[in-house]
């Protein structure tokens, strides 16, 4: 479960920037994972809820925005949506494309206090 390690890279990021602006507390953080990205979001939520106990992000409000998937063909150049990896041009067939959007994982935010 990579999620657990993922959370507390954030808890990490959180305490840094939260020091950085001499702040107590977050009020909130906000997110953003890429629906391409290997989070698995159940996950993901089960392992934010036993990972921020007492600390800087407990009480916290967790905004997360999911990022749709965008890729571009690197043969027609067209640019399409996608909804897995191994997802084909719709325009060409060809499956050497470029993911553009999708694979995002960053913490967009911070409300400090």
């Amino acid at each position: 479960m990579h999620e657990l390690s993922i959370v507390m890279s954030i808890v990490d990021i959180a305490q840094q920037q939260a020091e950085r602006a001499n702040a107590q507390s977050i009020d909130e953080i906000e997110i953003d994972i890429g629906c391409l990205s290997t989070v698995q979001m159940e996950a993901f939520d089960f392992a934010w809820d036993q990972a921020v106990r007492e600390t800087i992000l407990d009480g916290a409000a967790k905004k997360i925005n999911r990022i749709k998937g965008k890729a571009k063909c690197l043969d027609c150049e067209a640019s399409f949506a996608i909804e897995n990896l191994y997802d084909a041009c719709p325009e060409c067939g060809q499956h050497l494309i470029d993911i553009v959007e999708g694979k995002e994982l960053r913490v967009r935010s911070l409300v400090v206090s």
